[in-house]
């Protein structure tokens, strides 16, 4: 594991227009009923999943900023374990899970996306799906790219 200060390439002015368009995706995401706390929870939870650090320190700070304790922060990478999350969360992070680790478990999709329909309506699953895809795009830009974490306090 190596300290970098720098991306490994200036990415998002190399390609400005894909980025502008990626962020435009994630913005959408602001006005959905999921709510921001728990699009900031499945997005931490898959960049957990994925290993990135950039993502994972953002996103965590975005939850401390909404009024999320640490406990529940902290217990995310073991959801399944503590009785800290609703029913509504638990689809979220179950679903998550499994689009980012799309090629496990097959069998099991239509299962968890039953439990998933219990809990949201259509369009709240459609945008639950792109805050899924889009994390997943941001880790992948930020790992390749290498996006460099500041060491700070979170609060």
């Amino acid at each position: 594991m190596s300290n970098h200060n720098q991306p490994r390439l200036p990415w998002t002015a190399i390609a400005p227009k894909a980025y502008q368009a990626m962020a435009g995706v994630s913005a959408t995401l602001s006005t959905s009923t999921l709510g921001r706390v728990l699009i900031d929870m499945v997005q931490t939870r898959v960049s957990q999943i994925n290993g990135c650090a950039f993502c994972v320190d953002m996103h965590v700070r975005d939850l401390r900023k909404a009024g999320e304790g640490w406990q529940r922060i902290n217990s995310l990478i073991t959801w399944r374990e503590c009785g800290f999350y609703s029913e509504r969360e638990r689809a979220a992070l179950d679903w998550a899970e499994a689009l980012t680790r799309v090629s496990h478990g097959h069998d099991q999709h239509d299962a968890k996306f039953e439990a998933l329909k219990l809990q949201f309506s259509d369009q709240e699953i459609v945008e639950l799906n792109w805050a899924i895809a889009t994390i997943n795009a941001w880790n992948r830009m930020a790992i390749g790219m290498q996006a460099p974490v500041v060491e700070k306090p979170i609060e």
